[in-house]
C-alpha cells in the first residue's frame, strides 16, 4: 500500500481490495473513536490496542511506511527507465482488480447502475484536470493530507493524482519526504544541527502538517464509509468498481508526460527533476515492438491479479466482517 499510494494512478485501497482485508482495514479504522479516546485516557492501552484491532492496523501501517521508503524507491527507477512496461504493469492489475471487484457482484439495479456510472464518470474527469499551482500554506497542506489519504480507503482513487492535481506532489512526496530522511538521518549520527536551519525547519513543518491531515482524514473517511458500506453494501462495491474502471484513464501506459513551464522554460523540484504538469494519451501504433511488450506486461499484470484472487482463497481470514461490525 505505501509503495501504491506513492505512485500517481494506482490506489493503496485498490492493494488492500484485491488482496482481501479492505473492509478489515475500515472497520478497524472506525474503532479508533470516543470509546479508544477513553481507553487510552484512563491508560487501558492493552485494551485499547485489542479494541481497535490493534495487531492489523500496526502491521498494515508499519508495512506501508517500510514499503514507502523501500519498495517505492525500485518503483521509482523502473518508472524512469521502463515507464511503459511499468504503466502496463498497472493497467493490467487494474483491469485484473475490475475482474476481482465485479466477479461477485450480480446486483444491477437501477441504483446501483447509476452509483457505477457515476464512478466511472469521476475517474475519467480526475484524469483530465489540469493540476494548481504549489500551495505551502500549512491549513492547505493539511486539507491535502486530507484528501490525499483517499487512496487509502477509496479503491480507484490515487491520492498521489490528486496531489498532483493540487499542485502539492512534489512538495509533500517528494522534497518534504526526503527532508525528514535527513532528519532522520541527523538525528542517528547524534547531529542536531538542522534544528538551526529554517529551510529544514518549514519542511518539517509541512510534513507534520501533512501527516496530521492524513490521520484525520483517514479517521474521518474510515466512519462514513464504515456507516456507508453497512447501509448500502452494494451501492457502494457499485461505486468502487466505477472508480476503478475510471481510474484506467489515468493509469494508460501510451502517454507522454507533460511537464510544467513558465515562459517557455522548464520548471524544476528542488532535486533538479522536471515538474509533471499532466499526461497527454495516444493510441500505440501495432508495428512498435514496444507495443506487443507493453502488452504482454499488460496481461502479467493481469495475471498477477488473477494469482493474489486465486492465493486469497486458500487463505482463510482471521477476522470475519461481522466481527468487525461496530
Amino acid at each position: 500500500m505505501g509503495a501504491a499510494n506513492k505512485v500517481p494512478g494506482v490506489s493503496g485501497g485498490l492493494v488492500a481490495f484485491v488482496t482481501g482485508f479492505y473492509e478489515e482495514l475500515i472497520y478497524s479504522l472506525q474503532k479508533i473513536n470516543r470509546k479508544a479516546l477513553l481507553l487510552l485516557w484512563h491508560k487501558r492501552f492493552k485494551s485499547f490496542y485489542q479494541y481497535v484491532n490493534g495487531r492489523f492496523l500496526l502491521l498494515v501501517f508499519a508495512g506501508s511506511t517500510f514499503s514507502y521508503f523501500s519498495v517505492s524507491r525500485v518503483l521509482d527507477f523502473l518508472l524512469k527507465n521502463f515507464e511503459l512496461y511499468v504503466w502496463a504493469t498497472f493497467f493490467g492489475m487494474i483491469l485484473g482488480s475490475i475482474y476481482y471487484v465485479a466477479k461477485d457482484f450480480n446486483d444491477f439495479r437501477k441504483a446501483n447502475v447509476i452509483a457505477m456510472i457515476f464512478g466511472v464518470v469521476v475517474g475519467i474527469s480526475i484524469s483530465f484536470m489540469s493540476p494548481a499551482k504549489e500551495n505551502d500554506n500549512l491549513w492547505f497542506v493539511f486539507f491535502c493530507g486530507m484528501v490525499g489519504v483517499s487512496g487509502m480507503t477509496l479503491p480507484g482513487l490515487s491520492g498521489s493524482f490528486i496531489l498532483i492535481l493540487m499542485g502539492n506532489y512534489v512538495l509533500l512526496l517528494v522534497d518534504s519526504v526526503n527532508e525528514l530522511f535527513k532528519s532522520f538521518q541527523d538525528i542517528f549520527s547524534l547531529n542536531f544541527d538542522f534544528i538551526h536551519d529554517p529551510v529544514r525547519i518549514r519542511y518539517l513543518k509541512i510534513i507534520l502538517s501533512f501527516g496530521m491531515g492524513s490521520v484525520f482524514g483517514l479517521v474521518i473517511t474510515s466512519h462514513i464509509l464504515g456507516f456507508l458500506l453497512k447501509r448500502w453494501h452494494q451501492i457502494i462495491t457499485a461505486l468502487i468498481i466505477g472508480f476503478i474502471g475510471g481510474s484506467l484513464g489515468i493509469v494508460w501506459p501510451w502517454k507522454n508526460v507533460i511537464y510544467k513551464t513558465e515562459n517557455g522554460v522548464f520548471l524544476y523540484d528542488r532535486v533538479g527533476d522536471r515538474i509533471v504538469e499532466n499526461y497527454q494519451r495516444y493510441l500505440p501504433s501495432l508495428n512498435d515492438a514496444s507495443t506487443w511488450y507493453a502488452i504482454f506486461f499488460v496481461f502479467l499484470g493481469l495475471a498477477v491479479l488473477l494469482l493474489i484472487d486465486w492465493y486469497g482463497k486458500k487463505i482463510p481470514k482471521k477476522i470475519k466482517r461481522k466481527k468487525m461490525m461496530p
